[in-house]
């Protein structure tokens, strides 16, 4: 069965759910999970999309990120998808939520209330090759100007989130 995403509406009252395709072919406001995590000195670690994937292959973004399933907390489906995706899980916490809309050429759109968490791991993921390509370390900064530079190398909502919440996740980090 295909998964279903939660719809909500701007205040995140969950108001019915929707097979996760459908809801990006229709871009239809839906929970969503992003997940940073950071190591002890500092640099966020990110991950490269896997080659397969319907959209956004091979583009690097945050630690993960995914939608939460019925009955599921943020903080639960982030370290559910962090084990599934990164192979392993952290203690994490919720820093803010925002709501973001971005299309892509493929014809779907991410029209997502993102919950954005926060956590700390300082050893060497076990990729999961079939969600994962690669990771690697950045710090704040640099992450910031690469994708100055490099626009075209992260996803659109990553560009978003990290706009949207440098600040909030630069303070959140200390």
């Amino acid at each position: 069965m295909e998964e279903q995403v939660i719809l909500v509406d701007k205040n995140d009252n969950q108001i019915g759910v929707m097979p996760k395709m459908e809801a990006h072919e229709k871009g239809v406001l839906h929970r969503a999970f992003s997940v940073f995590i950071f190591n002890k000195k500092g640099e966020l670690m990110l991950q490269q999309r896997a080659a397969h994937k319907y959209h956004s292959p091979l583009l690097w973004t945050n630690t993960c990120c995914s939608h939460q399933r019925s009955g599921e907390t943020n903080l639960g489906a982030g370290k559910r998808r962090l084990q599934e995706e990164m192979g392993f899980t952290a203690e994490l916490k919720e820093v803010f939520s925002f709501i973001y809309k971005a299309p892509f050429d493929n014809g779907l759109t991410e029209h997502e209330l993102d919950h954005v968490s926060v956590g700390y791991f300082d050893d060497v993921p076990n990729i999961n090759k079939e969600e994962v390509e690669d990771y690697k370390w950045m710090l704040l900064e640099d992450v910031k100007s690469d994708i100055e530079k490099n626009p075209s190398i992260y996803t659109e909502w990553f560009k978003i989130i990290f706009k949207e919440s440098y600040s909030k996740i630069s303070s959140a980090n200390l």
